[in-house]
């Protein structure tokens, strides 16, 4: 019998979320749940891989997913084109909302705040450890405008290739990294009989605050 949608569901068990746990701040309570992640989650899942909300210039939103490239207390880094749709978005309104799912863990993390661009430097220096597909990849595609065809795509790849052939691809104008600086942490610790534990971190004028939300 086919299960229908309605029937589709799990119980979390696995673990809970209390204060005692949580520090006063986030990042670390972040940095442990990431490393619990990268040691519990298995391929195809990647623990970084995360989404990534934006809203565009008439209000719509819009979501894909990414992957988180870099962490410290300045806030969380990825890296795209600044032309594509997203970059275009980020422009108009430098807001965004990434949500982490580690599904092993039962565990949640959204994050909501400010994005700026990161150094140019920075960019770089992301760039030139990328694989050499994907920093072609980087000055062929596009990104999100309308090609005829995947033959389209992959004469511009072809063509780039040609362009580089004798050196390494440098970073190009278009791509490089944002930095989302939050100012909203919510942990999501699935509970069963969907009593889940959300701990809910704000930052206002620099201090942290920490409060339990219903499920």
């Amino acid at each position: 019998m086919t299960q229908t949608l309605a029937d589709m569901r799990r119980d979390y068990i696995r673990d809970g979320l209390s204060e005692a746990q949580a520090p006063a701040e986030p990042f670390s309570l972040f940095k442990q749940w990431f490393a619990d992640a990268v040691k519990t989650e298995q391929p195809p899942v990647e623990p970084n891989t995360m989404s990534l909300a934006t809203v565009d210039a008439e209000g719509r939103p819009h979501c894909r997913v990414l992957l988180l490239k870099g962490l410290d207390a300045r806030g969380f880094t990825f890296f795209g084109n600044y032309d594509s749709a997203k970059g275009k978005q980020l422009a108009a309104r430098p807001y965004a909302a990434m949500t982490f799912f580690w599904p092993s863990l039962e565990r949640q993390v959204r994050i909501e705040g400010r994005v700026e661009r990161v150094t140019a430097a920075e960019s770089d220096a992301y760039f030139q450890v990328r694989p050499l597909g994907s920093r072609l990849g980087a000055w062929a595609s596009p990104q999100s405008q309308v090609i005829k065809d995947r033959a389209e795509l992959e004469t511009l790849l072809a063509q780039v290739g040609e362009r580089f052939l004798d050196q390494a691809p440098h970073c190009p104008p278009h791509w490089g990294g944002y930095r989302l600086l939050a100012d909203r942490m919510e942990f999501w610790q699935g509970r069963t009989n969907r009593l889940h534990d959300r701990l809910d971190y704000r930052l206002h004028d620099d201090v942290w605050s920490r409060e339990r939300l219903a499920p």
